[in-house]
């Protein structure tokens, strides 16, 4: 049977109606990321000159995804509605070990990574989308960053996701890897012939992406409600996987990060979309003061080619050009550079002026990116510079900061509807008096979790450079003024701060062992100088002892 007689799928059919919306997305992302990487002439075909471009696309993109993601993020679940003050201390606990287990999940995920990634692709590209799965062996979530070219939401004008009808993700497998997952799902054979291979390719997100080795095609899960709870089924063209499968997850597991809210629109747009404007007519403005000087450095030439003897030497450089003989002919007459005229001053201010105002604007100039003298300025005074000109990322931030609270959220409804035998957490305690540390394993029933609702809470941590150097800066001033001692100043110190804490430490050991070593002497010497006294007083008691006997000698003596 061809696949002209083999009849689509009900979510291919779904989504191939989207389509037609989701074609502007894909030639955007295309252009954005082409603009940030720096193919910025792509599609325009120049000759006599080189493709001039000043990327400060780029310079503003990373810069406002490092300042956000300069902060360490941290999970934290705390208990909410509570009705019972005995179920408020197993909630508490219960919280207290999700918490390590989120820690856990973050560091086996390299979720600090992959939060860089979904800011620096929101930045570009307008929006980053997280779909979570579950590993059910480990009772882990897994976090998949995909592109906004692989998700169509059921209204693209519903901002909130959760208040999406219905969703459809598409991903890009192998045949041989659909079809062994078909055969698992126990497909009928004939069906699972169905998965052939396509070259459906131009909406891939990237260039690299558009040219594969092995057979691909797409694979679609579609998302939707029923009855309160999320349900999906997947397919591909030409073949259903799975149909309705309850996941019983309340919340789509997926979370949705927009750079900028767009009204009317579930999308977002990033930064590189704004700037192509004026990057473009830097690099254009450029070209041109490129090529005046070239033409001024090498005009063309106005020839009478049929006055002369060798017109091959006309474009050798340092050659002698011959005329012939046709009577009193002037070399003006046969042979000229063209006037190539001058370049306008202007045109180099108006390119600067685009690159200054482009950055300046879009709050990457010099005084934010790092070209602040931290010896003539206190470090209060940095960090004040650099709060008021982050102050425009505020609402980036706190977007993040949202995005995360989602990622929070979906993994705790994973563990309370998937971990029907309870979940198991390491719980790692430590000894305060020894240090030593010590693993258990905790069981979380799976009525405690059904039980427990949760608020979530994202810690921020600032770790900025400029943060890092006002906060020792103040610590070192304490200590310069005799607030603090020094050992509370070493303490203070991050591990990774820029005053080398572990050599203080080093010093601080030593010197303590010293002291040690001092106050071992210093007691020993008591101990001597103790027993010397009363060694001494020992002798003197003896002495007058044999005093006292000899008195009583003389005394004896005498009335006799």
């Amino acid at each position: 049977m061809t696949q002209e007689e083999i009849k689509t799928t009900d979510i291919w059919e779904l989504y191939q109606k989207g389509q037609n919306f989701m074609s502007k997305i894909y030639a955007n992302t295309d252009m954005n990321f082409r603009m940030y990487n720096g193919d910025q002439w792509a599609g325009l075909k120049i000759k006599g000159v080189e493709k001039i471009q000043h990327n400060f696309i780029k310079k503003i993109v990373k810069h406002k995804v490092g300042t956000i993601t300069a902060n360490l993020f941290a999970v934290n679940y705390s208990p909410e509605n509570i009705e019972t003050n005995e179920f408020m201390e197993i909630a508490q606990k219960t919280c207290d070990l999700l918490n390590k287990k989120a820690s856990k999940v973050w560091d086996k995920d390299f979720m600090n990574k992959k939060i860089k990634k979904v800011c620096r692709k929101s930045a570009i590209n307008g929006e980053s989308i997280v779909y979570v799965d579950y590993d059910e062996t480990n009772n882990i979530p897994i976090n998949e960053i995909i592109s906004k070219n692989d998700i169509i939401f059921g209204d693209e004008n519903e901002e909130e996701i959760q208040l999406q009808p219905w969703i459809i993700i598409r991903q890009r497998k192998t045949i041989s890897e659909l079809q062994t997952l078909a055969r698992n799902y126990e497909v009928k054979e004939e069906d699972v012939l169905n998965i052939r291979g396509d070259s459906d390719l131009g909406s891939a997100s990237g260039e690299s992406a558009k040219n594969e080795i092995e057979d691909k095609c797409w694979l679609l899960t579609k998302l939707y409600r029923e009855n309160g709870t999320v349900h999906f089924s997947q397919a591909t063209k030409y073949c259903d996987l799975k149909n309705d499968i309850d996941t019983g997850l309340t919340l789509y597991q997926i979370a949705h990060y927009n750079w900028e809210d767009v009204e009317g629109s579930a999308r977002g747009i990033g930064e590189v979309e704004q700037l192509i404007p004026n990057q473009l007519e830097t690099n254009k403005t450029a070209m041109r003061r490129a090529l005046t000087i070239k033409n001024i450095a090498y005009p063309q030439k106005v020839v009478n080619i049929d006055l002369i003897n060798n017109p091959d030497a006309i474009n050798r450089v340092g050659s002698t050009i011959k005329f012939k003989n046709v009577g009193n002919v002037r070399a003006s007459d046969v042979f000229m550079n063209a006037s190539a005229g001058t370049i306008s001053p202007d045109s180099e201010k108006f390119q600067n002026e685009l690159i200054n105002l482009s950055t300046e604007i879009n709050n990457a100039g010099d005084a934010v990116t790092g070209n602040i003298n931290p010896e003539s300025a206190s470090g209060r005074a940095i960090l004040a510079v650099q709060n008021a000109q982050n102050q425009p990322l505020n609402d980036q931030l706190i977007g993040l900061k949202s995005f995360i609270e989602d990622l929070a959220r979906i993994w705790f409804e994973m563990w309370r509807v998937y971990a029907k035998d309870g979940l198991l957490i390491e719980d790692e305690q430590t000894d305060n008096i020894t240090g030593q540390k010590t693993t258990n394993q905790v069981l979380v029933p799976q009525y405690v979790l059904e039980a427990l609702r949760t608020s979530v809470k994202v810690d921020i941590t600032p770790k900025g450079a400029f943060d890092k150097y006002a906060q020792e800066l103040s610590l070192e001033n304490m200590f310069t003024a005799g607030k603090i001692p020094f050992e509370e100043y070493v303490e203070a110190l991050d591990t990774d701060s820029v005053m080398p804490k572990q050599k203080l430490e080093i010093i601080l050991k030593k010197r303590a062992e010293k002291e040690k070593q001092i106050n071992e002497y210093e007691l020993q010497a008591a101990q001597l100088k103790n027993q010397a006294q009363k060694e001494m007083s020992y002798a003197q008691d003896i002495e007058n002892i044999s005093s006292a006997g000899n008195e009583m000698i003389n005394q004896a003596t005498a009335s006799m």
